[in-house]
């Protein structure tokens, strides 16, 4: 089930909150967490996580997976094994989110900014946003495109194969990774070769391809909607959302929640933003040589 994330999760004590409810007062996930923030250890496999919590490999599976659905936890792996890795933002905070998880009267009346009320007063609460650091980029601002700045964008092309597009941005990256497509994918591509500002970072595309048709809404990314929560799940610094139309403005704001939650949970700058249909094609065009049909078997 994919999270409605808003800006109610966009701040420490609503985040705090989030985290106490959804570990609230069962065993079995409180132990989970408290296996998976504990020592400095950044990640643990299930099977190390089984061992510290004294709880069946399958129990450990079906908790942590609740945790990550909920944004608590992250997801990866060690060799053959499944393992989960920590938010800095909550471990720093563990020790509150576990007391208040323990209590629910006592979350009741913990201030956030959908909850800013203490007894019967009700008041304004200010948070500190020095934490968070979202910035909304286009494709102009990106060092690695920097060929698409000269370009004006025109109706001379149509949409490209997914496979064929993905592979021309593999190439003007120089990633020379491999990247298969399945039905659960957080990205489509992911490469640490994203040259901003003079930095190399890593970046994150979700692409859509040519069978979506008319304008671009959250509902049309991914089956279930959420596959710009997952795409968010990807350990990049960069997120990007290309299209071959046009991309309706609640894609940008769903994007923008949640690089303000990652920048506020990693404690880094979070870029975020969108290719629609007319910068698509300047990339095209400004890299004509790489996306022509004579260059279609060497993409291949």
């Amino acid at each position: 089930m994919s999270i409605d994330v808003s800006d109610v999760r966009s701040n420490p004590q609503d985040q705090i909150a989030h985290a106490a409810r959804v570990i609230g007062r069962s065993p079995q996930r409180r132990k989970v967490f408290i296996a998976i923030y504990k020592g400095k250890q950044k990640i643990k496999t299930v099977t190390e996580l089984a061992v510290l919590s004294s709880l069946p490999r399958k129990r450990v599976l079906e908790e942590a997976q609740k945790l990550y659905n909920n944004d608590i936890i992250k997801k990866t792996k060690v060799g053959k094994d499944l393992a989960y890795e920590k938010y800095p933002f909550f471990t720093q905070h563990k020790d509150e989110v576990l007391k208040l998880a323990g209590d629910p009267s006592a979350l009741k009346k913990f201030p956030t900014k959908t909850n800013p009320r203490v007894g019967n007063v009700q008041v304004t609460l200010s948070l500190p946003r020095k934490s968070i650091d979202a910035r909304q980029i286009t494709i102009d601002d990106i060092e690695s495109f920097a060929k698409v700045r000269g370009e004006v964008s025109s109706d001379k092309y149509h949409p490209i194969d997914e496979k064929l597009f993905k592979l021309g941005l593999q190439k003007i990256l120089r990633e020379e990774g491999t990247f298969q497509d399945w039905g659960g994918e957080g990205d489509d591509l992911y490469s640490t070769r994203m040259l901003i500002s003079g930095h190399r970072m890593a970046v994150a595309f979700g692409l859509k391809g040519k069978g979506t048709r008319g304008i671009l809404y959250p509902k049309k990314m991914g089956t279930r909607g959420d596959q710009i929560q997952r795409l968010f799940k990807a350990p990049a610094e960069c997120f990007l959302v290309q299209y071959w139309g046009q991309i309706d403005e609640s894609i940008i704001e769903q994007m923008k929640n949640f690089a303000m939650l990652k920048s506020s949970q990693e404690c880094k700058r979070i870029y975020y933003g969108v290719i629609d249909g007319q910068d698509t094609v300047r990339i095209l065009s400004a890299y004509s040589v790489i996306f022509s049909v004579n260059n279609t078997n060497e993409l291949r």
